[in-house]
């Protein structure tokens, strides 16, 4: 059995007219008496990239959790395609075109690539079926062909990759569900030079094919090169939106470490 691999990307996709793919509303979540965010807006668009910065707790990971299903806002409105969901669990955001790709990868390394990007979803003929390995290989080589990323072989176990190979395998892995948005949590920490321009290209290389990207990540000058804007969160509240190509690091620093006022995008304004 094997998997059409040419999935659909968003631009195929019934949705409103230059909408976004995803709009988020004065979302905000408690944790007792933590607020870890208050009425935080985010809104992505396809063929779009945005940056997700802030300082430590400020706010970034928890709402990447609440945008893959792991925990629920308090209140505020999640909007796909411009109708209002809820995004229950993991399993309910995948259903809704969302995937992420949290630090740790959740990779097996004694796995191959090919073994790794089915994680879960592996191919059979049918329920009781043995593992379509040969498919899953054909289809893994393709997906990575389709991201321009090369590895080894796709049997060649995960832990003898490097560093930015193993980001690929896991980015590569979300795509068997056929995601609209794709959420990434500090891609390039840990890595190379060499290995987070490779990572930074698989970035480019998604907004190509479509998709709506959310990355994560503290290196302003990695962001810069990949994102179309920045959106900056500050004790768990909105404190500037930024176009990436254009802004000075300076103003970015400054909302980062709350040397300007809070400034909500505008967009949330209207």
């Amino acid at each position: 059995m094997a998997l059409d691999v040419e999935w659909t990307t968003t631009q195929d996709r019934p949705r409103a007219d230059n909408g976004p793919l995803l709009d988020l509303r004065r979302v905000t979540k408690r944790f007792g008496a933590v607020e870890a965010l208050t009425e935080v807006d985010l809104r992505v668009h396809a063929h779009e990239v945005v940056a997700l910065v802030g300082d430590n707790g400020a706010g970034k990971s928890t709402l990447a959790k609440i945008v893959s299903g792991v925990i629920q806002p308090d209140s505020g409105t999640i909007e796909i395609d411009g109708e209002p969901v809820a995004i229950p669990n993991p399993a309910g955001a995948h259903v809704l075109g969302i995937s992420t790709v949290f630090q740790d990868l959740a990779l097996c390394e004694n796995l191959s690539v090919a073994a790794n990007i089915f994680l879960g979803r592996e191919l059979r003929a049918s329920k009781h079926s043995p593992m379509d390995i040969d498919g899953m290989e054909l289809a893994s080589a393709q997906i990575l062909r389709d991201l321009t990323v090369t590895v080894p072989s796709v049997r060649t176990p995960v832990r003898e990759l490097s560093g930015g190979q193993r980001q690929a395998v896991a980015i590569a892995r979300t795509l068997t569900t056929r995601p609209r948005i794709l959420v990434l949590d500090e891609p390039t920490a840990a890595l190379s030079v060499v290995q987070t321009a490779e990572v930074l290209m698989l970035v480019e290389r998604l907004r190509e094919m479509g998709l709506g990207v959310v990355i994560i990540s503290h290196n302003l000058a990695d962001l810069r090169a990949v994102a179309d804007r920045i959106e900056v969160l500050r004790h768990g509240r909105n404190n500037g939106s930024f176009d990436a190509g254009t802004a000075a690091p300076e103003e970015i620093i400054g909302a980062i470490a709350g040397a300007t006022r809070p400034i909500r995008p505008a967009w949330a304004t209207r």
